[in-house]
């Protein structure tokens, strides 16, 4: 028969236990997945100084996939391309026009369309 010296091994008196959850029923699958929070500005806006965010009223825009409450993202700093979307004043009110080879100098534009947000509800 052995004999055990308590002598030899001391337990820890330092708790290493993590302290359980005082909530009551199953916890989140999601609760130890975090992300960090995106910035819509920081990740869609190039220049803030020249960029503005326009609601659309209408449906007027909706050969250009532009609907009621969608948010238009539009930079006065870029210069337009072709095939982009430009924002210009047209007759007192603003119009979203493709830039092709048809559009005539006189356009006035505004800013180009940089992305266009879609409203779901």
């Amino acid at each position: 028969m052995m004999v055990e010296d308590n002598n030899l091994i001391k337990k820890s008196d330092n708790n290493h236990r993590v302290k359980s959850p005082t909530q009551t029923g199953f916890s989140s699958p999601a609760t130890h997945y975090s992300e960090p929070r995106i910035d819509l500005n920081e990740v869609l806006v190039s220049n803030s100084s020249s960029t503005f965010f326009i609601r659309v009223a209408d449906d007027e825009f909706r050969e250009f996939g532009a609907f009621k409450n969608d948010v238009l993202i539009v930079d006065k700093s870029l210069t337009p391309k072709l095939n982009q979307l430009v924002l210009a004043a047209v007759d007192d009110s603003f119009k979203i026009v493709r830039i092709d080879k048809t559009n005539d100098a006189e356009l006035n534009i505004w800013g180009v369309l940089t992305y266009i947000i879609k409203s779901v509800l």
